[in-house]
C-alpha cells in the first residue's frame, strides 16, 4: 500500500544512532521533526524488541526500560505484524542474506512505500527493492 506523502521507516540502527547521538543523529532528528507530526515516520514492531534487547545486553534492564519509554515519546507509529507482512518478510528473507528482524523491517518499508533509514550494511542489497537512506556507518555494532 504505497503512501502518497513521503514516509520513513526507522531501522533499529537509526533509533540507536539517535539515542546515542552518533554521526547521523541530526538526520534522524530532522526526519522526526519534519515528518513525525504528519504521522509519516514508522518503526517495525521488531525494532521495539531489538532496541530493548540491545540496550539490555549493553547497559542492563533498567536502560532497556528507559529506552522503550523514550521511544514511546517519539512521533513514530509502530507497525505491528500481520500475515501479509510476514509473508513479505519471508519473501525478502528467502531472496537476500539478512537477519529475520531486518527482513521484517524491510518488509515494513516496502509495504508503506517508505524510505528505510538505517546504518546497517545488510540492507544495501535491497536498494532495488526499497528506497534507502544510509546514515554514517558505525564500526563494531550490528543491530541484529
Amino acid at each position: 500500500m504505497p503512501r502518497t506523502a513521503e514516509s520513513f521507516v526507522l531501522d533499529t540502527s537509526a533509533l540507536l544512532c539517535l539515542k546515542e547521538n552518533e554521526a547521523g543523529a541530526s538526520e534522524v532528528e530532522a526526519i522526526l521533526r519534519e515528518h513525525g507530526k504528519k504521522e509519516n515516520v514508522f518503526i517495525s514492531f521488531m525494532s521495539v524488541m531489538e532496541l530493548a534487547y540491545i540496550l539490555e545486553q549493553e547497559q542492563g534492564e533498567t536502560a532497556a526500560h528507559q529506552g522503550i519509554l523514550q521511544l514511546k515519546q517519539l512521533p513514530v507509529r509502530i507497525v505491528e505484524s500481520d500475515e501479509p507482512l510476514g509473508l513479505a518478510a519471508a519473501r525478502i528473507k528467502a531472496g537476500h542474506k539478512l537477519s529475520v528482524a531486518d527482513a521484517w523491517i524491510a518488509a515494513t518499508a516496502e509495504r508503506l512505500g517508505a524510505t528505510l533509514v538505517h546504518k546497517d550494511p545488510e540492507f544495501e542489497p535491497l536498494a532495488k527493492l526499497i528506497h534507502l537512506k544510509t546514515l554514517p556507518w558505525k564500526a563494531g555494532r550490528s543491530s541484529t
